[in-house]
C-alpha cells in the first residue's frame, strides 16, 4: 500500500521490503536530528497492524507467546516473540493493550501468516484476530532506544507527548486512521524524516529488527531480545525449552555485533553480505571453516543492517558466530569494521552449582 506521504517533495523510496514509504525526503542527517529531537514523524505505514480482542486475549497471548502479558497494564508497550518448537524465531510483536484489546504492528507481509497461526490456536477461547493494516498505519515520533539486557528491569519506551484523537499508542509509535496519513505532518507539527533516520538511530540503540539481523535458524538469545521481548520465569510456551537451556546450561551459537565501519569506503555493505577476519587477524583452526548455510570460505557471519548516522558515521549490526574474538577487527561485505559487543560470547549458561551438591561419579 504505496504511502501518500511519499508524493511529498524530496522523497526518495526505500529499498524492499519497504519500498512503499520513504527513504528520505532529501536531507538524511538533519531528519534524524529532528526525529532525536522530536521534531519529526518517520513513515513506517508499510508496517502491518493486527488488532486482538476478547476478554481471554492477554492470557491467551501469555501462553502463546515469549514475553509475560496475562498482567500487562493498560498503555504499556512492550514486545514479544512467536517461536517454533526449536525455540527459532517466527514471528516479532511490538504491542500494547488499551484495555479493550492488544494492538500489535509485525514486519511488512507478516500479517497474514500470523494470522493464520493465532487462528488456528483459538480454540474454545473468547478472542478474536483482525488485520487492521488497511484501516491503520504505523508512525514514529520518537527515537528507538537501547533495549535492557537480561535481569535488567524494563527502560520503558519513549512514548508521545500527546496521543492525537483516534490513535494509539505502542511507545514510540502511533496506530493512526490511514485516511489521515498524508495530513498527519501538518497536524502534528512534525517535519516528516524517512526510514533511514529511524534505522539509522536503531542500529545505533542495538536493537535488531525481524529479517534484517534474523534468519530462519535465529533464537532470541542471539540478537539480545531476552530481556526485551522473552520473560524468563513465566510459564510455559512454545519454544521455551530451547531458551531456558540455553539461558540456563550453554551458549547461543552465534551473537549480535555492533561495527564501526571504515569510513573512507564509497559504499555500505548491504544486508547479507559476509563477514569475515580482517586483515592481520589470526585464522582459525580451519581457515575453511564456513557458517552453516552459506558458501563463502572464512566467512564467520552476515550483515544485518548498515547505514549512517549522522553522529558516528557508518555503521552496521552484525550476526557472528560466538567464538569470533571480541577484539579482532572484521571485514564487512569487504569493508573494514571494528566490533562493539552487544550480546557477549559467554551469554547464557547462568545456573551456578552448588559444589557441595556435586555427586562424585565413580
Amino acid at each position: 500500500m504505496r504511502s501518500p506521504l511519499l508524493d511529498l517533495p524530496g522523497a526518495v523510496a526505500a529499498d524492499a521490503p519497504d519500498e512503499t514509504v520513504a527513504a528520505h525526503y532529501g536531507e538524511p542527517y538533519a531528519e534524524q536530528r529532528a526525529l532525536v529531537a522530536g521534531q519529526a514523524l518517520v513513515d513506517r505505514s508499510d508496517r502491518e497492524v493486527v488488532r486482538i480482542t476478547g476478554p481471554d486475549r492477554l492470557g491467551w497471548l501469555n501462553s502463546l507467546t515469549s514475553q509475560k502479558l496475562d498482567a500487562l497494564p493498560p498503555g504499556t508497550a512492550t514486545q514479544t516473540l512467536f517461536l517454533d518448537a526449536q525455540g527459532r524465531l517466527e514471528h516479532h510483536l511490538t504491542l500494547v493493550d488499551d484495555g479493550e484489546a492488544v494492538w500489535g504492528h509485525v514486519e511488512p507481509g507478516a500479517a497474514a501468516a500470523l494470522i493464520a497461526f493465532l487462528t488456528k490456536m483459538r480454540f474454545m477461547l473468547r478472542v478474536e484476530v483482525a488485520d487492521l493494516t488497511a484501516d491503520y498505519a504505523v508512525v514514529t515520533v520518537r527515537p528507538p532506544v537501547p533495549a535492557p539486557g537480561p535481569g535488567e528491569p524494563p527502560a520503558g519506551e519513549p512514548v508521545p507527548d500527546a496521543v492525537p484523537a483516534g490513535a494509539i499508542a505502542v511507545g514510540g509509535d502511533l496506530l493512526v486512521p490511514r485516511e489521515r496519513l498524508a495530513g498527519l505532518p501538518a497536524e502534528l507539527g512534525l517535519r516528516p524524516a524517512g526510514l533511514w533516520a529511524y534505522e539509522a538511530l536503531r542500529v545505533a540503540a542495538h536493537r535488531p529488527r525481524q529479517g534484517f539481523e534474523t534468519d530462519h535458524k535465529t533464537i532470541p538469545h542471539e540478537v539480545g531480545w531476552i530481556g526485551a521481548a522473552v520473560h524468563l520465569t513465566k510459564g510455559c510456551y512454545r519454544g521455551q525449552e530451547t531458551v531456558a537451556r540455553v539461558h540456563n546450561l550453554g551458549h547461543p551459537p552465534r551473537r549480535l555485533v555492533f561495527l564501526h565501519l571504515d569510513g573512507s569506503a564509497d559504499t555500505l555493505p548491504p544486508h547479507g553480505a559476509p563477514v569475515t577476519l580482517g586483515v592481520g587477524a589470526p585464522r582459525e583452526a580451519d581457515p575453511e571453516a564456513v557458517v552453516e548455510g552459506t558458501a563463502e570460505p572464512g566467512q564467520v557471519g552476515f550483515v544485518g543492517t548498515a547505514v549512517r548516522h549522522y553522529e558516528l558515521g557508518p555503521i552496521a549490526l552484525a550476526v557472528v558466530k560466538r567464538t569470533v574474538p571480541v577484539d579482532i577487527d572484521l571485514l564487512a561485505g569487504g569493508v573494514a569494521a571494528t566490533q562493539e559487543v552487544v550480546v557477549p560470547p559467554d551469554a547464557g549458561r547462568n545456573v551456578t552449582i552448588d559444589p557441595a551438591l556435586r555427586r562424585r561419579v565413580r
